[in-house]
């Protein structure tokens, strides 16, 4: 069984989706909560999403440090089902250090595929958890900022918090 929680951070709403293994999906603002069941429809088929019956405490109170400056990693259990190339893709991005940035470019030479950067930008995209796994430091190769599920005022935003934290 999936169950969401969704609440108030200082960069917006955020709902979060659990299954029994870990949070597997982090709406940003922008997400609305069909963007959020077609998702769920997709990745978990057949599973019913329903509200928490209480409040995600540990995930809440990290995700609210994060986006008020207070927090650079998170704790919490996480059930990220992707390709293997996805995986590894985003396991690079994790690696990326807070207050950093990095461009797909150099992700894709990081996964040992060096002109796979479009296909980086994918799996990028993919990422159906931002913050925890941040894809808002994957940059053009010139440094601009480029697609972010959130929008890019919201990159900027993650930035700049970051870099006044690193």
């Amino acid at each position: 069984m999936l169950t969401y929680d969704s609440f108030n951070t200082n960069i917006g709403l955020l709902t979060v989706v659990k299954s029994e293994r870990g949070v597997c999906f982090i709406g940003l603002p922008s997400a609305t909560m069909s963007r959020v069941q077609i998702w769920a429809n997709r990745r978990f088929p057949g599973e019913a999403l329903h509200p928490a019956s209480a409040p995600f405490g540990r995930e809440r109170q990290e995700l609210q440090e994060y986006t008020s400056g207070g927090r650079t990693i998170f704790t919490f259990s996480l059930d990220h089902r992707n390709t293997p190339f996805s995986l590894q893709v985003l396991e690079e991005v994790c690696r990326v250090p807070y207050g950093e940035t990095a461009s797909y470019a150099d992700i894709a030479r990081r996964v040992a595929r060096p002109h796979a950067a479009r296909a980086v930008g994918r799996a990028v995209a993919a990422n159906p958890l931002p913050l925890v796994i941040p894809c808002h430091r994957i940059v053009g190769s010139n440094g601009s900022l480029t697609g972010f599920g959130g929008g890019l005022n919201l990159k900027q935003e993650l930035l700049l918090l970051e870099s006044h934290g690193a």
